[in-house]
C-alpha cells in the first residue's frame, strides 16, 4: 500500500462518522420528482464547504432560452413541462493544468417509496441497522453520491492538488429519462471521461444497454359476446403479437456474443409492463394496448432499434390476414436511455480495476450494465467516456427496505480517490482547489 492510499485509507476511517451522516441527511429528504431543492441546496453547500466552484440553476433557465434549448433537443424526455424546484448543481475542482478532466455524476431524485406497510421503518428516516442504511434513495444512488464527495473531499483535506479538472455533478430527472445530465451537457460540461456510481454491487460497467418506452394499440371488430364468433377479439389477437415481440427478444439477444453479458440470460430484453383492452364483459373487445420495455444493445442506436422493432411487426401480416388490412399501430412515448459502451482497453478502466484491486485485494467483476443510465448521454453525445461503478446493491434498488451497506460506500470512495489520482494526475500538494 502507498503512503498516499494510506493517508486516504485513513482519512476515511477518520471521518466514518460524518460520511454516514451525510447519507442520512440526504436519505432523510425525500426528493421525489420536483421535491429536490432543498437536498439540491445542501450539495451545493457540502460542496463549496469542500472547496468546489459551485454553478447551480434550474433546468428551464431563467431566460428561458436553456428550457427552448433543452426541450427541442431529440434526446430531451420528461413527463414534466416545469423544472421550478428541480435544480442541477455542479462543483468543479480546478487543476492545475497538463492533466485530464474528468466528470463525476451522480442523480439525487428517487423514485416513489410504494407502498409504507412494506417497509420496516419509515422510508426516508435513514435507520442503521447491522452496518447499513436504510432508506428510499439509499443505494440508488444517494450512497454512491456520497462516495464521489469524500473521494473528493479526501483529496481536498490531505492537500492532493490533481492537474486535471474534477467536475462533480449531482443532477435531476434521472429516473425519468435523463433530462438533467442532458441540461448539464448543453451547458457545456464535458470532459476526458467520466464515471457514474450507480448500484453495481462493486461491479464495473463499461457498457450500458440503453432502453425505450413503447406502445402498440391492436384493433379488433366489436360484436355481442352471445355472437362473438362474429367480432374479432382484439385480446386474442394480442396473444400472437405478443409471442412475435418475444420471438423478436430472441433473435436480438442472439446477436449479443460480448463476454461482458455472458452471465446475463436476457442482455436486452423486449418487456410488455401493462395491457389493457375491452370494455363490456358481454362485448367482443375491439382495441387493446400494450405497453412495454425495449432494450438497446450498447453498439446500436435508438434508431436502429425503433426501425427493427417497426419491420419485425409488419411482418405480422405473414402469420395472420387480420394484420394485412388492419396492423398494429406502434408508438414510441415516455421515458428512454441512451447505450454507451467504452472500449475494454480505455485507459480510466484499467484504473479502475487496478485501484480496485488495490483496496479489496481481489480481482473486479467486468461486465455490462443491464439497465441504462445517464451514462449513455455522457459517451455518445458529450463525447466522454463513461464507466458505471458503485457501491449499492442492485437487488434493492426501487425496492421496499432499500439500503447502503456503508463498508461498500466508503471502499468506493477510497477506490474512486486513488482512480482521481491515477486519471487526472498529481502535481504537488496544498490545502486549496484553485
Amino acid at each position: 500500500m502507498s503512503k498516499l492510499q494510506s493517508d486516504i485509507h485513513a482519512w476515511l476511517q477518520a471521518n466514518r462518522d460524518a460520511g454516514t451522516a451525510l447519507l442520512q441527511q440526504l436519505v432523510n429528504m425525500p426528493t421525489l420528482q420536483g421535491n429536490e431543492r432543498n437536498a439540491q441546496l445542501f450539495m451545493a453547500d457540502k460542496m463549496r464547504n469542500i472547496g468546489l466552484e459551485v454553478d447551480m440553476w434550474e433546468l428551464d433557465g431563467e431566460d428561458g432560452e436553456d428550457g427552448k434549448r433543452l426541450k427541442m433537443h431529440p434526446y430531451f424526455y420528461s413527463p414534466r413541462d416545469d423544472f421550478k424546484g428541480s435544480p442541477n448543481v455542479v462543483g468543479v475542482c480546478r487543476g492545475t493544468g497538463g492533466g485530464r478532466s474528468i466528470i463525476l455524476n451522480g442523480h439525487v431524485d428517487v423514485v416513489p417509496e410504494g407502498n409504507r406497510e412494506l417497509w420496516d421503518d419509515d422510508p426516508f428516516g435513514g435507520v442503521i441497522k447491522d452496518g447499513k442504511l436504510f432508506g428510499r434513495g439509499a443505494t440508488d444512488m444517494k450512497g454512491g453520491s456520497v462516495s464521489l464527495l469524500l473521494a473528493v473531499q479526501a483529496l481536498q483535506e490531505l492537500g492532493v492538488k490533481l492537474q486535471g479538472d474534477v467536475i462533480v455533478q449531482s443532477v435531476v430527472e434521472e429516473e425519468s429519462g435523463g433530462a438533467g445530465t442532458l441540461a448539464a451537457i448543453l451547458r457545456s460540461y464535458k470532459a476526458d471521461a467520466a464515471l457514474i456510481p450507480e448500484p453495481t454491487n462493486m461491479k464495473i460497467f463499461p457498457k450500458q444497454q440503453g432502453s425505450m418506452w413503447f406502445r402498440l394499440h391492436i384493433k379488433g371488430r366489436s360484436a355481442h359476446g352471445g355472437t362473438r364468433y362474429e367480432g374479432v377479439s382484439a385480446i386474442e389477437l394480442a396473444m400472437p403479437v405478443i409471442t412475435h415481440l418475444q420471438t423478436l427478444e430472441q433473435v436480438r439477444n442472439a446477436r449479443i456474443t460480448d463476454p461482458l453479458y455472458a452471465s446475463n440470460p436476457i442482455p436486452i430484453p423486449i418487456n410488455i409492463g401493462t395491457i389493457t383492452g375491452g370494455n363490456w364483459p358481454s362485448s367482443v373487445p375491439d382495441t387493446v394496448q400494450l405497453e412495454g420495455r425495449m432494450g438497446v444493445a450498447p453498439d446500436e442506436s435508438l434508431e436502429q432499434a425503433k426501425q427493427e422493432m417497426a419491420d419485425w411487426l409488419a411482418r405480422l401480416a405473414e402469420q395472420h390476414v387480420w394484420f394485412r388490412d388492419n396492423p398494429p399501430i406502434l408508438e414510441w412515448f415516455g421515458a428512454r436511455w441512451v447505450p454507451g459502451s467504452v472500449d475494454a482497453d480505455h485507459e480510466l478502466l484499467s484504473i479502475l480495476a487496478q485501484q480496485y484491486r488495490n483496496v479489496r485485494h481481489e480481482e473486479p467483476v467486468i461486465e455490462a450494465s443491464p439497465w441504462g443510465t445517464d451514462g449513455g448521454l455522457l459517451t455518445v453525445l458529450a463525447e466522454t467516456p463513461c464507466i458505471v461503478f458503485g457501491p449499492g446493491e442492485t437487488k434493492v434498488a426501487h425496492y421496499p427496505n432499500e439500503y447502503m451497506e456503508l463498508e461498500r460506500m466508503f471502499e468506493a470512495a477510497e477506490i474512486i480517490a486513488l482512480t482521481l489520482v491515477q486519471w487526472c494526475g498529481v502535481e504537488g500538494f496544498t490545502n486549496e482547489c484553485k
